[in-house]
């Protein structure tokens, strides 16, 4: 499992000219489920993300998303499996079944959903996806 995280200022994203989800400050997460992953993977990105401290406060990054009031967007992602390691042309052979990784990113979406609000992009449809990057700061983490 490969998540990017960008916090922002505020975000959305579209489907069909038609927004389907938006946030305030907080973070947007690009997922991509990759084979092999499971419930312990889940788990333990939901936690880093809730206790990622990115968030500023008087000058450093002490502050999580629960202590800043953020939210969460987050976006299917199958493309980050590629690694770039070969060859010019991606692939994506280590991305999971999209079935599979649906359910697994809406368990991952229910869990964060527990602790922040949460709102999601569509998951499989071609999506346009506006980030306003605060910072800009970008953190890329595999689970």
């Amino acid at each position: 499992m490969r998540v990017v995280i960008q916090r922002s200022l505020q975000s959305f994203v579209k489907v069909e000219n038609q927004i389907v989800g938006e946030i305030s400050k907080g973070l947007v997460l690009l997922i991509c489920m990759e084979k092999g992953d499971g419930v312990s993977q889940i788990e333990k990105a939901a936690q880093k993300i809730l206790n990622l401290r990115c968030f500023e406060d008087q000058g450093k990054m002490s502050h999580n998303i629960l202590q800043s009031e953020g939210q969460i967007l987050a976006i299917s992602q199958f493309t980050l499996s590629w690694r770039g390691q070969k060859g010019n042309r991606p692939g994506f052979e280590n991305s999971m079944a999209p079935e599979e990784a649906n359910q697994l990113f809406e368990r991952l979406c229910d869990l964060l959903s527990q602790s922040v609000k949460v709102s999601r992009g569509l998951f499989g449809a071609s999506m346009k996806v506006e980030i306003t990057n605060d910072g800009p700061v970008t953190f890329c983490l595999d689970f």
